[in-house]
């Protein structure tokens, strides 16, 4: 393939933490944000926890360095909230690191389920389910409940001229990911509403989630 170059950043980290090489391989040109850059650390820890994830492991990105601002304009509380004491950005995402200091974006820490104390990811969940051979796109939102905190909730469109049903979107997950990532609710949909900036807007995808249940 001709090279394009892969970057990853914020505003607040000056802006990129993340490069690509015009060397790197198919894999990392794809499937990552690229390598970290001279003189920036980053890490990936548990979002509830705070604890360092291994290598390969999902959690919230951390960047500190130089590139790091100093603080938001006459906003003690949001600079309070985003950098920590010992100067790690909060960079609100959900990624993780390989050993070569490679970065996969995953998706955002404020898209996080978190079902009876365990962190689920919809992004992992939406991914599997794209394998379905009746799934054209899949949405997957938490929902509040009394007893477990939030339950995964799968927003389904089918692939032209398919049927599918609930039981069988079940079926499929079983024994492929964890019990606790299968979606307890599954919704069908023939599109999904869309942000100004044209990605499915999760806030109207969960309120017409809950109103299917």
């Amino acid at each position: 393939m001709s090279y394009e170059q892969i970057g990853y950043g914020t505003t607040e980290n000056s802006p990129v933490t993340f490069c690509g090489f015009p060397v790197d391989n198919l894999e990392r040109k794809t499937e990552t944000a690229g390598c970290i850059c001279p003189h920036t650390e980053a890490k990936v820890v548990d979002p509830t926890t705070g604890e360092i994830q291994p290598l390969g492991a999902q959690g919230e990105l951390m960047i500190r360095g130089y590139c790091v601002m100093l603080e938001y304009w006459q906003d003690d509380e949001k600079t309070r909230e985003c950098i920590t004491r010992d100067r790690w950005y909060k960079t609100g995402d959900i990624a993780s690191l390989d050993k070569f200091g490679y970065c996969k974006i995953e998706g955002r820490i404020k898209d996080l389920i978190i079902r009876g104390g365990e962190n689920i990811y919809p992004a992992e969940i939406e991914q599997f389910l794209h394998t379905h051979p009746k799934v054209q796109e899949a949405q997957v939102v938490g929902v509040k409940d009394k007893r477990m905190g939030e339950e995964v909730c799968a927003s389904i469109r089918v692939k032209n001229g398919q049927e599918c049903t609930a039981e069988e979107i079940r079926a499929y997950c079983k024994g492929k990911i964890a019990h606790y990532k299968i979606p307890r609710y599954v919704t069908f949909v023939q599109g999904y509403p869309l942000t100004v900036t044209g990605k499915a807007s999760l806030l109207q995808i969960l309120e017409t989630g809950v109103e299917g249940i």
